[in-house]
């Protein structure tokens, strides 16, 4: 076996006892069945003297994941957070084993086409061990192919990501605007490895409009469920950097980001001219309608195939009945504005008119810079051969 160590010199500090204490008492506060709160304390505290971690119970585990989604500032959605559904894979270490629960997770949570929240929490940040990391931004992305005129076939975002798979094996079949990449999957002992993700795990949308019959013919589609990958989950002090976790998409976050941003698909100009618009001049508002036609062709065609998705205006209203129950329970409901206002028709949405608490509260999803570096670069790796 090979003997690593975490790139440059990190290592894994103890678990600060403030925040586990803070999370149990958050804990048996919401939950008076636990059962003894000192007796719990005593023995975390035990733990982490002892070897500087300490493992949580079953229980503790799953309400932390729900919380952190309550606590996800960034997230419209949270109003079902009691609903997640949280697969316990603490004892699952090795890359393959880690991509196959992946990919169950994708057939558990698409559920043909009706999704369900699910999070699959790997093994924690531990001094004696290290944990699993996943590469991927998400578990099911594009691949970006660059041609040789600079201009990218598929989604600009991952093109260096799917430069260095290719580096590493990876070939396509053929490439196409739509490639699924393959996971890569890292852990201390065996490094970085590979994985496809087969396609009856991978449920796509083809694109159509309700209303414009040549909108098929652009030969759009979108998969239907986003597993966000590389965010680590934070419990009581206790670190879980493999912690995939989903809801279900906003039609804005296909239509309005995905599919309109400039340095993603930037097919608001491929629509206008389909459209006939005027494009001459901005204030024909050519890009506007164009994309109020995009968003409407990602709702009807989730729709039409039976696949769960929420529209912004709708999705606004729930996340102030949401922000109304935590209010009502005595709780503080963290907001980024700047992400839970639409991306579109912002204004016209109820959570537009308001201010928000702006707090970071625990426990929660975080970033890290590795892990963005590792998503969008391919590299380099989080552990590297020693001795």
């Amino acid at each position: 076996m090979r003997v690593v160590r975490p790139s440059g010199s990190r290592v894994v500090p103890p678990v600060d006892l403030a925040e586990a204490e803070e999370f149990l008492r958050l804990f048996h506060t919401e939950n008076r069945d636990s059962g003894s709160l000192q007796q719990r304390l005593d023995r975390v505290r035990y733990e982490v003297e002892t070897v500087g971690t300490y493992r949580h119970t079953p229980e503790e585990l799953a309400f932390g994941a729900r919380v952190a989604w309550r606590n996800s500032a960034r997230c419209i959605g949270r109003l079902y957070w009691r609903s997640l559904k949280v697969r316990d894979l603490r004892d699952v270490h090795t890359a393959a084993g880690v991509a196959g629960h992946c990919v169950q997770h994708l057939r558990m949570a698409t559920n043909n086409g009706k999704i369900r929240p699910v999070i699959s929490v790997f093994p924690p940040e531990v001094p004696q061990r290290p944990a699993p990391r996943i590469w991927n931004e998400q578990l099911i992305r594009y691949a970006g192919h660059q041609r040789p005129d600079g201009s990218v076939l598929g989604d600009p975002r991952y093109a260096r990501f799917t430069e260095a798979l290719t580096r590493f094996g990876w070939r396509p079949q053929r490439r196409s605007a739509f490639d699924v990449l393959p996971l890569v999957v890292e852990t201390a002992d065996e490094g970085p490895h590979m994985f496809a993700v087969p396609s009856d795990a991978v449920l796509e949308v083809p694109l159509s409009h309700p209303d414009l019959p040549w909108f098929a013919e652009l030969g759009l589609r979108w998969h239907a469920v986003p597993v966000i990958s590389n965010m680590r989950l934070r419990i009581g002090g206790v670190s879980y950097p493999a912690a995939p976790f989903n809801g279900w998409y906003m039609g804005t976050e296909i239509g309005a980001r995905n599919f309109a941003d400039t340095d993603r698909y930037d097919l608001i100009p491929v629509v206008a001219e389909r459209l006939g618009l005027d494009t001459s001049r901005e204030d024909t508002l050519w890009r506007d309608r164009a994309l109020v036609e995009l968003n409407r062709a990602v709702l009807h065609s989730y729709r039409k195939a039976g696949v769960t998705i929420t529209d912004h205006h709708t999705e606004s209203h729930r996340f102030l009945t949401h922000l109304a129950k935590e209010e009502a329970a005595g709780r503080k409901c963290p907001v980024d504005w700047s992400w839970i206002v639409p991306p579109m028709s912002g204004s016209l949405t109820p959570v537009f008119h308001r201010y928000y608490d702006e707090s970071h509260q625990l426990p929660n999803f975080e970033l890290d810079e590795d892990a963005t570096r590792r998503a969008l670069e391919g590299g380099p790796p989080r552990f590297r051969p020693h001795g």
